[in-house]
């Protein structure tokens, strides 16, 4: 009995003690991020410079992301929307507010990228890199079958896709697929008319017998190794395309240049979601990306437009000099952004590419 009284009282004394937290795993950040948009060297610098570990899912397009996060998706401590979405984002109290007092770099933002209409007071939003959707394509195929790399009609008219049938691309993406018919058709992308969106629906249907896929990412293999001549897709994705044939030493290059009908310029941002548990580690990492040497990173090494004063002295000269990754002033008269639409005419167009997709 004594022996069990002894036991009890040592039992007694442990249950007394401080509970002690587990040892605190290694910090981490979870970045929601497009396809190919940080390079691995910048990863693995910002992982040195905040002794912590940058972990990144990806998706394609703004709805996917969108949709993922209306789904319940959460634990993402940085996103990076485009304008349309951050529109959206802040609009659903998705987002908390950016603390400006911890980026010391904050000033290096070019002043037009600040007080955009989504976000007027940059509250929520640190602009990071642009791109504009425009069209890649095999220069010698082109050159040989003497087809136009200037202009919409090349995934659009049946006389040009004769051609090309089967070796053509185009984004699996509502807006930007539809926002590329709208603007052959001479329409703006953020036209509210329903009986003009169907005019661009109904130029799509009547090409899709030609294209090969609705491709968001694989493109820029397949344009790399030649089994796809044109893609419609993003300057950045275009660059590594380009890029990925010249290491290869492929008979070929890769082109890339912007409709003279106009296209989609995109600034993509960084914000903060609000279910994400790290807001100390998501300002280090923007702060980190706002230095001058780190921003010019998504311009040398994947092919973005920069937001970022401080990188310019830091961007190659012949990324500089690419009209497809820093439009000149021509150019960007002739690029809109994408914006968000009230909810009758998002549920047309949804109607819409519903069509296009099953037909």
């Amino acid at each position: 009995m004594r022996r069990l009284r002894r036991t009890l009282r040592l039992f007694a004394a442990l249950l007394a003690l401080p509970v002690m937290a587990p040892a605190r795993a290694a910090d981490t950040l979870y970045l929601y991020n497009w396809n190919n948009y940080i390079s691995e060297d910048t990863v693995q610098r910002f992982e040195a410079h905040c002794r912590c570990r940058l972990k990144q899912d990806y998706y394609s397009d703004n709805e996917e992301m969108l949709a993922k996060l209306e789904a319940g998706a959460v634990g993402y401590d940085v996103l990076v929307p485009t304008g349309n979405a951050v529109e959206s984002l802040i609009r659903r109290n998705a987002l908390r507010a950016i603390d400006r007092t911890q980026l010391p770099h904050y000033a290096n933002v070019k002043r037009e990228f600040l007080g955009t209409w989504f976000d007027p007071g940059n509250r929520y939003s640190v602009p990071y890199a642009t791109s504009v959707t425009l069209l890649g394509y095999n220069v010698e195929k082109m050159r040989e079958l003497k087809l136009p790399t200037d202009s919409w009609a090349l995934i659009f008219e049946p006389r040009h896709l004769q051609k090309l049938k089967g070796r053509v691309t185009v984004l699996n993406s509502q807006r930007e697929l539809m926002a590329a018919a709208m603007r052959y058709l001479g329409h703006s992308v953020q036209e509210h008319d329903p009986n003009k969106w169907d005019a661009a629906k109904r130029l799509i249907l009547r090409a899709k017998p030609y294209w090969a896929a609705f491709s968001n990412s694989t493109y820029i293999k397949d344009l790399a190794i030649g089994t796809v001549w044109v893609a419609h897709g993003y300057s950045n994705d275009m660059f590594r395309a380009q890029q990925d044939a010249a290491a290869a030493r492929r008979p070929f290059s890769i082109g890339f240049a912007t409709p003279k009908e106009g296209a989609v310029l995109a600034v993509d941002n960084f914000v903060l979601h609000k279910s994400g548990r790290r807001p100390d580690l998501a300002h280090k990492f923007i702060d980190f990306m706002l230095a001058g040497e780190n921003a010019a990173d998504v311009s040398n090494l994947i092919g973005a437009g920069n937001t970022n004063v401080a990188a310019t002295p830091h961007i190659l000269p012949e990324i500089a000099a690419n009209s497809g990754i820093f439009p000149p002033a021509a150019d960007l008269a002739r690029l809109e952004m994408l914006r968000d639409f009230d909810p009758k005419l998002r549920r047309t167009l949804s109607r819409m590419w519903t069509e296009i997709k099953v037909r």
